[in-house]
């Protein structure tokens, strides 16, 4: 099970697979490659659209974010 938090809260978002997972990393950029944190933006979220993005991922990190405009996600393999 990989498990998305805010960091920026603290809060869990939920749970990921491996391929949603794979879908960020493909995505985002890493700043090394045991990088398990991105910051995303609502721009962002509608790029992972048109880029086909799973609508479960996308409404999660939505939800996980909130109001707020942009947030830092991390995740973990439990």
């Amino acid at each position: 099970m990989i498990v998305l938090t805010n960091k920026d809260t603290g809060i869990e978002i939920g749970t990921i697979t491996e391929v949603q997972l794979q879908f960020l990393v493909d995505q985002l950029e890493e700043e090394s490659p045991s990088d398990t944190d991105y910051w995303l933006n609502r721009a962002e979220l509608e790029i992972f659209k048109e880029n086909g993005a799973d609508p479960e991922l996308v409404g999660l990190l939505e939800r996980g974010m909130g109001e707020a405009e942009d947030m830092e996600v991390s995740w973990v393999r439990r």
